[in-house]
């Protein structure tokens, strides 16, 4: 079996969860069984899995696992089916918080019950003493049971946190206290494992973690052929993933650039991201990087003695390499579009600066960016997108168009694609793009994008963090039929290098290595029994 290991699925999902979605697509069409572990607690990850198109049987949560609420029947769990032990209780709503405020005979405050959708799923409890103190919030899972209660403590914080299985008992405790320096923080856990039927207490969650990447290794365990554990999150499993407690092949993928700047591979800091696993790489069996670029930049650099594979994240389904192709004079002249977080990396700025470079020649040029805002610094990234909009007077040039999930609209009708990056690991957007027949302008940055983009084949590359070279490129195309057109045919032609058939062949030869390597690693740990006690 092959594992793809990150913490979550969220409705809006960043490269990465794409990435993995894409990867179970190719694997699924290949009849090769993948399983993607989640490390975090999510009370609505099986709905958003489904709408991924994800079955449950395709993803197991850890808590979840030791919950025993991989596969549930879903039931409805309403306002008025939330006992509070009283008779002839109140429920206010409060429409405006989506919440009722529920209150015994004396108009005493019992407890505040926040609910979701028109029908008012239940989505938590929060309960009062008789001095009106918040002492627990019980939190349910979408699919209609109680899972998570937290208790808290007098100053209003955190205490523990409580797991329930399908019959109201704790299985899973989260402990809180203050530390030496006087900070609040998650201090241990307690686990009573029903599959073995064991307890045990952990320090850290990643302790924790590893006891559940072992169970699972136990549960998927054979002789024949080892468990293939893809890290796609290293910060959520670099130290469980070298100890082990029984062998398997331990995959480090790089999702982005190596050094705090992507643009020197030299650079003495790393990112911190990758930097527990960059020092400890010879503990893995291999380094996947997405371009050819990084991995020999990571092989010099390192000179590790795990082996090192160059396998696209993103992946140009035969479908769409199929489908009708769009010419230019058929698109919305002068459109482009944008797939991206508007943060700090992104450096959208700059490229609604180039926009405005191109509107003084070409009055008929729009940008539209799709994605969600980065909160950080009090959303600063969208501030000073919208500063450049309203000194440039752009307001009926570009626009935030929020987070969308229908592609295929958008980029049909749309002609150009912008990427002004600081840093990627790969860039599915860009790459959507190219395979809808967009002409995509990039700056030269790494990973991925100056790879991507072939100069003057399918779109331009111009130096790093050189908007005025940007606009350039746009004017010239924008100006000339026969060179757009050429572009656009480029852009379709070139989405081939990342067809179904010539990414999966980069796991095939993954694979191959993990069999290869699997008598030598059985010898190595000296293995003994088949229970789930280890080695």
């Amino acid at each position: 079996m092959i594992f793809f290991f990150n913490s979550s699925l969220q409705p809006m999902k960043s490269g990465i969860e794409h990435a993995e979605l894409k990867r179970m697509q190719l694997f699924l069409a290949h009849q090769v069984p993948a399983l993607i572990l989640l490390r975090d607690w999510n009370p609505t990850l099986h709905k958003t899995s489904h709408q991924a198109g994800l079955t449950d049987q395709q993803i197991l949560n850890m808590f979840d696992y030791f919950q025993g609420t991989q596969t549930v029947t879903p039931k409805f769990v309403g306002v008025h089916d939330i006992d509070f032990g009283v008779a002839a209780a109140v429920y206010d709503e409060d429409p405006d918080e989506s919440r009722y405020l529920v209150y015994d005979a004396d108009h005493q405050l019992l407890g505040r019950i926040n609910y979701a959708g028109e029908n008012h799923r239940v989505k938590s409890v929060e309960l009062f003493d008789g001095f009106n103190n918040l002492y627990r919030v019980d939190h349910y899972d979408e699919r209609g049971f109680l899972s998570l209660a937290d208790h808290y403590t007098p100053d209003n914080k955190i205490g523990t946190e409580t797991w329930y299985d399908l019959h109201g008992q704790p299985v899973i405790e989260g402990y809180h206290r203050y530390d030496m320096e006087q900070e609040w923080r998650q201090t241990g856990w307690y686990l009573n494992d029903v599959h073995d039927h064991k307890e045990y207490t952990f320090d850290t969650i990643e302790e924790f973690t590893r006891h559940f990447l072992d169970a699972v290794n136990a549960d998927y365990w054979s002789l024949a052929h080892p468990n293939i554990f893809v890290m796609d999150r290293s910060h959520l499993a670099d130290w469980g993933f070298l100890h082990l407690k029984r062998p398997a092949y331990t995959v480090f993928h790089l999702h982005n650039a190596q050094t705090g700047d992507a643009q020197n591979p030299w650079e003495k800091i790393l990112n911190n991201n990758y930097e527990f696993s960059l020092n400890a790489m010879d503990g893995y069996d291999a380094v996947v990087s997405a371009t050819k670029k990084q991995t020999q930049d990571v092989l010099e650099r390192f000179q590790p003695r795990a082996h090192l594979f160059t396998i696209p994240v993103g992946v140009v389904s035969d479908a769409r390499l199929a489908a009708k192709q769009i010419p230019v004079k058929k698109r919305q002249f002068g459109k482009m579009v944008v797939f991206a977080r508007l943060a700090w990396e992104k450096r959208l700025d700059d490229l609604v600066r180039a926009v405005a470079i191109v509107k003084q020649t070409v009055p008929e040029v729009t940008l539209d960016l799709y994605g969600y805002a980065d909160s950080s610094d009090n959303y600063k990234a969208r501030r000073m997108i919208e500063t450049v909009i309203k000194e440039n007077h752009l307001e009926d040039t570009v626009h935030l168009k929020g987070y969308t999930t229908d592609i295929d609209a958008v980029e049909n009708q749309a002609m150009m694609y912008g990427l002004t990056s600081r840093m990627e690991g790969f860039n599915l957007a860009i790459l959507e793009a190219i395979s809808h027949g967009l002409i995509s302008f990039t700056y030269d940055v790494n990973y991925g994008p100056n790879e991507i983009v072939e100069d003057d084949v399918n779109g331009y590359v111009v130096p790093n963090g050189d908007y005025q070279a940007l606009a350039k490129r746009m004017i010239e195309v924008l100006q000339n039929p026969k060179l757009a057109e050429r572009l656009c045919q480029g852009a379709y032609d070139s989405a081939g290098r990342y067809s179904e058939a010539a990414v999966w062949q980069g796991w095939q030869s993954l694979m191959v290595d993990a069999d290869r390597l699997w008598p030598a690693k059985l010898a190595a740990n000296r293995y003994i029994t088949l229970d789930r006690s280890g080695v």
